[in-house]
């Protein structure tokens, strides 16, 4: 692309007077809770971060009347050039780009020494404690360094510590750089503003809650932290910070502008410069706003709190007997009359955290995906221990979060086939089953049994020694009390059943 030559000074003048305000709005794509800022600390291009932004800026630039060669070269080297647009606020009607192009051929030594061929460079050679000088035409640069010497001798050099050269060539850039061919009809200085998507960056969230139990009530202290990792291939300055929390669609192969999210104004709480982060819905996601400038360095992870520490949220700790865990629930298309599958016993008690994202339990806030790690406080020496951590998915406020954190060590269980009837012709069987649970601990837990009705869709059950809850078309839970060094035993009959 060729510009009408501008002189030396005017060039320079707009790239480099260009105070610029800035905006970020960064998009995760990766799947909650995969993705650790150790994975990120050896730093590197950014092409495997699941995540983009969309970067805004206003500058200040000068344009002459006519046309201006403008050259910016601050910008991320994972830009997506289909995505820039380049306007100006000062004169928008009687501005306007001719041409735009994105600028990533960086030099590097084999690229500088190609400029250099039938030139006479210097090469530096260690010889021993010394440095030998070799001076001729560079006739190539594969294998070596091939000289053309004085005496029409070639010479290639190997291993050489240094190459000099008489100047640096034209057409080289160290950089990543925008640059435009502007026709304007007004001279001076131009607000401008710059936008456009970049990858190499992403955000996630990391949940920190504190479990405390006390003569049976259950409470959570609940963190939240946003990291952010930036490896865009540039830092963004005092930047105006804004997260998008939701499945932002993109149309594949090439990345698309659909994700952008339109400037809006901040909110009252963000006035203050020590304000966090403000949230909203917006479209069919939530945006989070922070209420103050921040730095985003190139090959840096960032941590700032989301929301402050919510402290006192009431929970629910529930053990879960799942006896079948391990068996495959599949929709076969046939009832499942052989009496031997799915008859594997699984012993682990599942120990669940159960909490209500509401007002009137201290929470309310929209969640974005990410891990929640749960920590209890040992009160003999007041520190807190890791006890599990799980993953969640965006939820809304009003929604109740459940967390796995492990298995009980003291609690098992145990489960068995008594007896198992079919009569083909008639399109039914029966199976009898029997749930042992035992409790080792002291002081008495409550369990639920889960049970899922795999050979069939049609089933009821026609016995049992205790009540139980239809959870859904496939689930029956079975809810007991076990007493402290005791024993709960479920016995139960399903009766499958299915048409001619």
């Amino acid at each position: 692309m060729k510009f009408r030559p501008l002189p030396l000074s005017i060039a320079l003048f707009a790239a480099l007077n260009a105070h610029s305000q800035t905006a970020v709005t960064i998009y995760s794509s990766a799947q909650p809770g995969t993705l650790s800022s150790a994975a990120f600390q050896s730093g590197g291009e950014g092409m495997g971060i699941p995540g983009y932004a969309l970067i805004k800026q206003e500058r200040e630039v000068a344009l002459t009347k006519g046309r201006t060669a403008l050259r910016i070269s601050d910008v991320p080297a994972l830009i997506d050039p289909t995505t820039v647009s380049f306007e100006s606020i000062t004169d928008p009607a009687g501005t306007r780009v001719v041409e735009q192009s994105f600028e990533f051929d960086l030099t590097n030594t084999n690229k500088l020494l190609r400029k250099y061929l039938d030139r006479e460079v210097t090469v530096d050679q260690a010889r021993g404690t010394g440095i030998e000088s070799i001076t001729g035409t560079l006739l190539g640069t594969q294998g070596g360094l091939v000289l053309k010497m004085a005496d029409g001798s070639i010479r290639t050099v190997n291993g050489y510590s240094g190459v000099r050269l008489a100047g640096l060539p034209g057409g080289l850039i160290s950089k990543p750089t925008l640059a435009w061919d502007i026709a304007a009809e007004r001279a001076g200085m131009h607000r401008t503003r710059l936008s456009y998507q970049t990858g190499g960056i992403t955000w996630w969230t990391d949940y920190n809650l504190t479990l405390s139990e006390d003569a049976g009530s259950c409470k959570l202290d609940v963190g939240a932290w946003v990291t952010i990792v930036n490896q865009s291939g540039a830092s963004f300055e005092d930047a105006k910070l804004k997260l998008v929390a939701g499945d932002v669609q993109r149309a594949a192969p090439r990345p698309a502008a659909a994700g952008m999210v339109r400037e809006d104004r901040m909110m009252a709480k963000a006035a203050s410069l020590d304000a966090g982060f403000a949230e909203k819905s917006f479209f069919e996601y939530h945006l989070y706003t922070l209420g103050r400038p921040t730095t985003i360095k190139q090959n840096s992870t960032k941590q700032i709190e989301l929301f402050p520490m919510a402290r006192g949220a009431s929970c629910e700790k529930t053990l879960v007997y799942h006896g079948q865990a391990g068996n495959f629930f599949g929709n076969y298309g046939s009832a499942m009359t052989d009496r031997n599958f799915g008859n594997f016993s699984n012993k682990k008690v599942d120990v669940y955290l159960r909490f209500k994202n509401r007002e009137d339990n201290r929470m309310g806030i929209p969640l974005p995906a990410g891990k929640i790690r749960v920590a209890k406080l040992d009160s003999a020496d007041q520190s807190l221990e890791f006890i599990g951590e799980d993953l969640i998915d965006h939820t809304p406020k009003n929604e109740t979060i459940q967390i796995k954190l492990g298995s009980a060590f003291d609690v098992v269980g145990e489960r068995k086939q008594l007896d198992f009837r079919v009569d083909s012709s008639a399109k039914w069987m029966e199976e009898d089953v029997e749930i042992k649970l035992r409790n080792q601990k002291n002081e008495p837990v409550n369990v639920i049994a889960k049970e899922t009705m795999y050979r069939w869709t049609n089933w009821n059950v026609i016995r049992k020694n205790t009540e139980f809850e239809k959870f859904d078309s496939r689930t029956a839970h079975f809810p007991v009390k076990i007493a402290k060094g005791g024993e709960a035993v479920i016995r139960y009959t399903v009766r499958y059943t299915w048409p001619s």
